[in-house]
This record gives structure tokens, sequence and C-alpha cells, in this order.
């Protein structure tokens, strides 16, 4: 198991940047591969992006593609993701998550495959 806990959030305005962090304890940060989700009030949570546990491959989600970039620094046992551009449709909290089982990529899995942190709320203003 892992702990993980994000920081980061806040305030921006439309057109602005945020950089979120989510620091991880407990086993080894290489071995999870790691992903960003976002819930929104009334809605499901949905994926962002992830990052393969060696940090070769990304994945994104349509709407932030071009946006959004994650990264991971593993000897820092921290995974961030750098938010450009922000529109008021990116206002939501943001979960850092670390897949459970033996994958290793950087493609979306079901919630249940992943340990979470507790969120980082994420407010644009236009």
């Amino acid at each position: 198991q892992v702990q993980l806990v994000e920081s980061g959030g806040g305030l921006v305005q439309a057109g602005g940047s945020l950089r979120l962090s989510c620091a991880a304890s407990g086993r080894t940060f290489s071995s999870y591969a790691m992903a960003w989700f976002r819930q929104a009030p009334g809605k499901e949570r949905e994926f962002v992006a992830g990052i393969s546990w060696t940090g070769g491959t990304t994945k994104y989600a349509g709407s932030v593609k071009g946006r959004f970039t994650i990264s991971r620094d593993n000897a820092k046992n921290t995974v961030y993701l750098q938010m450009n551009n922000m529109k008021p449709e990116d206002a939501a909290v943001y979960y850092c998550a670390a897949e459970r089982g033996a994958y290793g990529g950087a493609d979306s899995r079901p919630v249940e495959s992943y340990y979470w942190g507790q969120g980082t709320r994420v407010t644009v203003s236009s």
C-alpha cells in the first residue's frame, strides 16, 4: 500500500497555470503507475492523465491534451500535474492515484484499481 498527499490546488484565473504535486510514502514510488483524476460536484470521477512506472509513457484525456502535463520524479517520490491555459471546466477536486496491481502503463484503469489521495481543490475564475 501507499499513502498519497496532494497539494498545490487553489484559485486560478482562466488562462492561467497551476501545478499540482502528489507526495507518496509507504511502498517504493517507482513500483506504481500513477494517475490524476478529477471530480466536479454532481459528476463522476474522471481520468485526467496517467504515467507509467518508468515515466516513459503518458496518457491524457482529450479535454486536457495539449494543456496539461503529467510527470514524475521517482527519486523524490512525487508526481506532478502541470496545468496550463486553465478553463472554467477544469474546476474540480483533483485526486492523485496509484495503481494497485501489476499494471505499469499509463492507460486509465477502473477506479477500484487505485489507491487514492484525499484530493486538492482547484477553482477557476472567468
